[in-house]
């Protein structure tokens, strides 16, 4: 009887423990399931996976949000697309990368990756803040515009995008600081006016070899002109005006033979004009009013036969310009 009583005191503490392990079980599958992630990235990102060749990703588990490159939130959107230097191979597919909605950082630089970049792909992806596919073989041009007014850094440098880079291109990347597209065959324009754009210009236009023309006003741009610039020897037009550059106009401005426009007004620039700048005899229009140059002007100058426009007005330019025979070029000169 005593023995029975016993038994009878032990199972309420065995049911208690029971339900508390239980507890504890349903706790712990609940606290590692918050961040996995929904059954449509799974399937996208096996998609994505599916048209390219490359390594085992082991990308296996049924939570995508534990597969290494993949970030998600915590309501199991994936965030982060992080496979640089995998070997992948292959082209980017609209139907599977255009469907996470939520991602914000793509970065699968450093492989090997073809075709173009198309519309499409982009269409669903305004949230999307850091875009990196340099160093890969995509080609083709750039679509009209970017994904999202989010974006803050582009780099697209060492592929094979060719074709002039349309002006809507940046139409909605108010947020946009960093874009770097070197070492591609992009021709003809590169116009990056009129819009919000703040920081250095970054490195890397010299490598755009076919480049032609260059224009980034009207925006809040600061710093030195890039030298390596310089080096784009094919460029005819450089129109930075309304902006906060300084610095000085490098007298390696010799090498752009073509150049025939030279817009800078309104800028920060300072030093003396390069003496050698009457060298570019094909130049037409030189427009550095509203900087802070000094010196006289080169007397070189009256070489630029062609030029049907010079300001200079409101610098710190001195000397006697009478002594510089402008009469005999038929140009609009304003140096007040």
């Amino acid at each position: 009887m005593a023995h029975t009583e016993s038994n009878m005191q032990v199972q309420p503490y065995n049911l208690m423990a029971h339900a508390f392990l239980l507890f504890l079980l349903f706790s712990c599958i609940t606290s590692t399931n918050i961040h996995a992630c929904k059954h449509t990235e799974r399937s996208s990102l096996l998609s994505f996976a599916s048209t390219i060749s490359s390594p085992p990703l082991n990308w296996t588990s049924l939570d995508c949000c534990r597969w290494k490159g993949i970030t998600c939130n915590q309501d199991g959107w994936v965030t982060h697309l992080l496979l640089p230097s995998k070997g992948l191979k292959g082209g980017l597919s609209p139907s599977s990368l255009g469907n996470l909605t939520h991602l914000t950082h793509l970065n699968l630089s450093h492989n090997s990756l073809l075709g173009s970049l198309e519309t499409k792909l982009f269409l669903s992806l305004n949230n999307l803040e850091i875009l990196d596919l340099s160093y890969n073989l995509l080609s083709g041009e750039l679509p009209l515009s970017l994904p999202s007014s989010n974006i803050w850094t582009i780099d697209l440098s060492s592929n094979h995008f060719f074709g002039a880079i349309p002006s809507s291109f940046f139409q909605q990347a108010s947020n946009l600081t960093s874009f770097n597209v070197s070492n591609n065959t992009f021709t003809g324009l590169l116009d990056f006016s009129s819009n919000l754009f703040n920081g250095n210009l970054a490195p890397g236009l010299g490598k755009c070899s076919e480049l032609q023309v260059f224009r980034a006003g009207h925006n809040n741009l600061s710093g030195l002109l890039p030298e390596d610039i310089y080096n784009a020897t094919k460029l005819e037009e450089i129109s930075l005006p309304l902006n906060s550059l300084h610095g000085s106009i490098s007298d390696k401005i010799v090498n752009l033979t073509n150049l025939a426009i030279l817009d800078l007004y309104i800028n920060q620039l300072s030093g003396k004009l390069p003496l050698n700048l009457g060298k570019l005899s094909k130049l037409k229009f030189v427009t550095l009013d509203f900087n802070h140059l000094e010196g006289a002007l080169p007397p070189s100058l009256m070489n630029c036969t062609n030029l049907l426009e010079l300001r200079l007005g409101s610098n710190n330019l001195e000397g006697d310009i009478s002594m510089l025979d402008f009469s005999r070029l038929n140009n609009l000169l304003n140096l007040t």
